[in-house]
């Protein structure tokens, strides 16, 4: 292999195979002190890298060979520690693209907590009740980040970090898709909340509940698997029982059939009516 660009003290891009013009086999390696080592032209042995990133395309190779130029060699060492970390925990060997994507994101993440900016995502409250195990991930980069910089890391930038592996397991139109379930639930609960002024304790049962019913609900829409049986009578004793609760539905049908075009039906109704009134009723008590 023939070095073709230094970009710090220990990652340099390298040339693979017979072809040394050819784009397609540039690698980027680490190789600790490789720029005291070797100059570029030189050649440098399989014996003395330490991790090669491979991507799938020539923009990817640039924007990590850019990101790995003006970046701290320790952030680099927080991504290895991190991924290596997550592969364990999701039982899963990543790709090399999830290295330019981390980076990336710490690098960023590093310059805002120097100014204090901290956002919060839209997806934290979800992240850590329905992938505990990626939110550990994001936790234990977090406590890296917190130790190379000095500075006070928030738990919220774990949730950011634990999506980078969630997406992992849940790659093309199945990621798209489970971020969108994933906001539906939350919707739906913005929903009662704001129907009942209330401010729900959420490590209750009724709450938790309420979530997992929610959860199938949404994964049923999605996979056109709604409960189609009509008990018609129950229904309406339900309604007439629960009157502020079946007015809540009715909010959550309207949102329902704007997002996935479908009907609530009457059993799906009847449930939700349940849920909503046990939760409500217990806040209300409190």
């Amino acid at each position: 292999m023939i070095i073709s660009q230094i970009l710090n003290n220990n990652v340099a891009i390298v040339k693979k195979g017979s072809n040394q013009q050819t784009r397609g086999n540039e690698v980027i390696v680490y190789s600790k002190g490789v720029s005291f080592k070797h100059k570029v032209g030189d050649s440098i042995e399989e014996k003395e890298i330490q991790k090669t990133y491979v991507l799938d395309s020539h923009d990817k190779l640039e924007h990590f060979s850019y990101l790995l130029s003006n970046t701290k060699d320790e952030y680099l060492q927080i991504v290895t520690k991190t991924i290596e970390y997550g592969e364990k925990v999701i039982q899963k060997s990543v790709s090399d693209y999830i290295y330019l994507a981390l980076l990336d994101h710490i690098d960023f993440a590093m310059k805002r907590l120097k100014k204090g900016q901290i956002v919060k995502s839209p997806l934290d409250w979800e992240v850590r009740k329905f992938y505990p195990d990626h939110y550990q991930i994001g936790l234990y980069a977090v406590d890296l980040m917190k130790q190379a910089s000095g500075e006070e890391c928030p738990n919220e930038e774990a949730v950011s970090i634990a999506l980078h592996f969630i997406n992992l397991q849940n790659q093309g139109d199945e990621a798209d898709n489970m971020m969108k379930m994933m906001e539906a639930v939350r919707n739906i609960l913005s929903i009662v909340k704001y129907h009942y002024k209330l401010d729900f304790k959420e490590d209750c049962l009724n709450y938790i509940r309420l979530v997992t019913h929610l959860q199938y609900f949404i994964v049923r829409m999605y996979k056109d698997e709604a409960h189609t049986s009509n008990e018609t009578e129950l229904n309406r004793q339900i309604r007439k029982l629960y009157p502020e609760a079946y007015s809540c539905v009715n909010k959550i049908r309207i949102y329902v059939r704007d997002t996935f075009e479908k009907e609530l039906s009457e059993d799906e109704e009847a449930y939700l009516m349940l849920h909503i009134q046990r939760v409500t009723k217990r806040e209300e008590e409190n």
